[in-house]
C-alpha cells in the first residue's frame, strides 16, 4: 500500500510540459532513485511530493500523520540566524530540552535544582540516547560551533547542515536532491550504511553510480513526461533502457511504414466521411505521432587539442606548508611523469585543495621547492564554480579567453561553434551568465578550462550539478586524455575508472602514496581491518619460570592486596557521591577521578595475579 503518491500531477515549467497525468507511489521500505537528463523535472517532482511546489493540476497524496523529510539541492535558511536556531525545532520537545542541557553545560552559573529538574525530564523522555545520536551526526558533518551565522556558511556546509538536521529529524520518508554534493567518501560511506539501516523509505536524484547502487533497489527513470519503472541497480538500468530505447526505434521504423499506407488513404478521401473514417482519421494521427520514434539527444561533443609536453613536467621536493602552529603538508616529494592519473583522497578539510593551490602557484610552500616544466599548461577546474561579473553575456566569458579555438582534429572553430557543441544555442550564448542553471555553468566553467589547450588537468569535484549524461561523456574524453590527470572527486566511480594511483592527505600533514585505484586501497583497508578484529586479545607477557618469588617482589604482592581493596572502596565511595551531585562540573571532576582510579586498579589487579602465580 502506497504511503506517498500523487494523483494525475500535471507541471509546466516556462510555458512547457514537463509532465502531465503523472502517477508516482511510494510504498514502506522502498528505496528508488529517480533518473533522468537535465530539464525532465527530476528536482520538480521531488518538491511537489515533499509539498515544497503545488502542482497546476492534481494532488499529492500522503498516509496520514507521515513526517517527509526534504533535502533541496540549494537549502533555504530563511528567518533563521544561527546554527543553533536552525538544528533545534521548536515544535519537537525532546529537541529543545538537548538544547537548554547544551547550554547550561555552557553556562558557568547554573541553578542546581533547576538542572536536576532538567536532567530528569531528559532521562523520562529516553532523550540522551538522542543527544548522543544527534551528536555524532553533527561532528560527522563537522558542525561544532553552534552559535556561527547561517550567512556565512559556503554553499557547501549550507547544503551538510540541512542534511545533518534532516537525519536528526528521522523522517518517515526521505527524499534527497543531490545528498553526496560537498560530502567527503569516509561520509558518504556513513550515509550509505545509515540509510539502509532498518526499513527506511528513500527517493533521491544523485549522478554518484556507487551511492546508486549501494542505496537503491529501484530505478525510475523519468523521460519525456513518463516513468519507467526498472527492478536492480543503476547498470541493470541502463542495459534495459538501451533494450527500451531499440525496440522503441523499431517500433517507431514499423509505425512509419504503416503511416506512409495510411497518407496515401488520407488524400484519397472526399471530404464528407462516416463514422469509420473518423476513427481511421484519428488512429492516422495517432500513427503520425508514433512514427516520429523517440527524439535524439543533444550531447555535448569534447574534442578540444591537447598542448605538447615536455620531459620536465612538475617536480616537488620536500614540499610542506603550514599555518600559524598547524602543518597542512609536511615534507612531500614527487615527480610528475607523463601518463600521471591521480586521484587525491581524504577528509574534507585534510590539505587537498591546499596542495592543488600549490602546484598551480596560487600559494607559496613554506618549505620545500616546487618546479614546474617550460611547456606545463595548466587547465584548473575548480570547486567553487565560475566567477563571472553580473552583467556578463555567456559568448563575453568565452571570448575573454579567445576567439577562434583549435580542436584535436586541427579544426579551427569560433567561440560561438564551440558554446554550440557543449549545448549552449545562440538565444543562450547572448543570454546573461547569471541566468543559467547551475548545470549549466559547470558546462560553461568545464568549457572555460578545456578550450585553453591543457595539457596537466586538475578537475576538482568535477561531477557536482553535471547530469550523468555529460558526465559520460567527460568520462569518455578523460580516459583517452593524453596529458597529465589530477582529480578530486567524492563521486568513488569516477575515481575507479579514471585513476591508477592515490594521494591519500592523512589530516595530519602527510600524504601517503598509494599505487592503485580508490576500489583497490578500500579492499585493502578492509583486510586489514578484519585481521586486526581477528586478533581477539594481546598475548599475556611471558614470565621466565622461577621457584618462588624474591624477598621484594613478596613485600609487593602482600601491599597490593591492600592498595586493591583500598580503590575498590574509594570507587565505590566515589560512585555514591556522583549519584546524589547535581553540579555539572563537580559530576564531571568526579568522573574523571573515577575513572583514573579504575585505570589504577586494573594495572594493580594485573601485576598481583602476576606475582600470584609464585606465591
Amino acid at each position: 500500500m502506497s504511503i506517498l503518491s500523487t494523483e494525475q500531477v500535471s507541471h509546466s515549467y516556462n510555458d512547457k510540459w514537463l509532465f502531465t497525468d503523472l502517477h508516482f507511489a511510494l510504498q514502506k521500505g522502498d528505496r528508488v532513485a529517480l533518473v533522468g537528463i537535465n530539464g525532465t523535472g527530476k528536482s520538480t517532482l521531488l518538491k511537489i511530493l515533499a509539498e515544497t511546489v503545488i502542482p497546476n493540476k492534481g494532488r499529492v497524496v500522503k498516509e496520514k500523520g507521515l513526517r517527509v523529510g526534504y533535502l533541496p539541492q540549494d537549502p533555504d535558511f530563511s528567518d533563521l540566524k544561527t546554527i543553533n536556531d536552525f538544528i533545534y525545532s521548536a515544535e519537537n520537545e525532546q529537541q529543545q530540552l538537548i538544547k537548554e542541557y547544551e547550554e547550561m553545560i555552557d553556562n558557568q552559573d547554573v541553578n542546581s535544582k533547576k538542572f536536576q529538574d532538567l536532567t530528569d525530564k531528559l532521562t523520562a523522555l529516553n532523550a540522551w540516547e538522542y543527544e548522543n545520536n544527534i551528536k555524532t551526526i553533527l561532528n560527522r558533518f563537522q558542525i561544532k560551533n553552534f552559535n556561527q551565522k547561517i550567512e556565512s556558511l559556503s554553499g557547501g556546509q549550507k547544503k551538510r547542515l540541512a542534511l545533518a538536521k534532516l537525519l536528526i529529524d528521522e523522517p518517515d520518508i526521505y527524499i534527497l536532491d543531490e545528498p553526496t554534493n560537498h560530502l567527503d567518501i569516509e561520509t558518504i560511506e556513513w550515509l550509505e550504511k545509515l540509510l539502509t539501516t532498518g526499513s527506511k523509505t528513500v527517493l533521491l536524484v544523485s549522478h554518484d553510480r556507487y551511492f546508486l547502487d549501494n542505496i537503491c533497489t529501484e530505478i525510475r527513470e523519468l523521460d519525456k513526461g513518463s516513468i519507467y519503472l526498472y527492478k536492480g541497480n543503476y547498470a541493470y538500468f541502463l542495459e534495459k533502457k538501451a533494450e527500451r530505447e531499440a525496440n522503441d526505434i523499431l517500433a517507431a521504423d514499423k509505425a512509419r511504414n504503416l503511416w506512409r499506407k495510411e497518407l496515401d488513404w488520407m488524400r484519397r478521401q472526399p471530404q464528407a466521411r462516416g463514422t469509420k473514417a473518423k476513427a481511421r482519421i484519428e488512429s492516422f494521427y495517432d500513427l503520425e505521432e508514433r512514427s516520429k520514434g523517440p527524439r535524439q539527444k543533444d550531447q555535448v561533443e569534447l574534442s578540444v587539442k591537447v598542448s605538447r609536453q615536455g620531459n620536465k613536467i612538475l617536480e616537488l621536493e620536500e614540499v610542506g606548508f603550514a599555518v600559524a602552529d598547524k602543518t597542512i603538508i609536511n615534507s612531500f616529494t614527487y615527480t610528475f611523469k607523463k601518463g600521471d592519473r591521480i586521484g587525491l583522497a581524504g577528509k574534507n578539510g585534510s590539505g587537498k585543495t591546499t596542495f592543488l593551490n600549490l602546484i598551480t602557484g596560487a600559494l607559496s610552500p613554506t618549505q620545500g621547492k616546487i618546479d614546474v616544466g617550460e611547456t606545463t599548461k595548466y587547465g584548473y577546474y575548480k570547486q567553487e564554480g565560475l566567477q563571472a561579473r553580473p552583467d556578463e553575456r555567456v559568448l563575453d566569458v568565452v571570448k575573454n579567453i579567445a576567439d577562434f579555438i583549435e580542436m584535436k582534429n586541427g579544426e579551427v572553430i569560433t567561440a560561438s561553434q564551440l558554446l554550440t557543441k557543449f549545448l549552449f544555442p545562440p538565444e543562450k550564448q547572448f543570454g546573461l551568465v547569471n541566468k543559467l542553471s547551475g548545470g549549466e555553468r559547470k558546462r560553461l566553467q568545464l568549457m572555460r578550462v578545456l578550450m585553453a589547450n591543457p595539457n596537466f588537468l586538475i578537475l576538482d569535484e568535477p561531477s557536482n550539478d553535471l547530469d550523468i549524461d555529460t558526465l559520460n561523456v567527460l568520462e569518455d574524453f578523460l580516459e583517452q586524455y593524453p596529458g597529465i590527470l589530477i582529480l578530486v572527486s567524492h563521486d568513488r566511480y569516477l575515481l575507479d575508472k579514471l585513476t591508477d594511483q592515490l594521494f591519500i592527505f592523512t589530516g595530519d600533514g602527510e600524504v601517503v602514496i598509494y599505487n592503485g585505484n580508490y576500489a583497490d586501497f578500500k579492499l585493502e583497508q578492509e583486510e586489514l581491518n578484519k585481521k586486526v578484529e581477528k586478533k581477539v586479545e594481546k598475548p599475556k607477557p611471558v614470565i621466565e619460570k622461577k621457584q618462588k618469588l624474591s624477598y621484594k617482589e613478596q613485600r609487593e604482592f602482600e601491599s597490593l592486596e591492600t592498595e586493591i581493596a583500598e580503590l575498590e572502596e574509594q570507587i565505590a565511595e566515589l560512585t555514591t557521591t556522583l549519584s546524589n551531585t547535581t553540579d555539572h562540573v563537580e559530576l564531571q571532576k568526579i568522573a574523571e577521578e573515577i575513572e583514573k582510579h579504575k585505570e589504577s586498579l586494573d594495572a594493580k589487579s594485573e601485576r598481583w595475579l602476576t606475582l600470584a602465580e609464585f606465591a
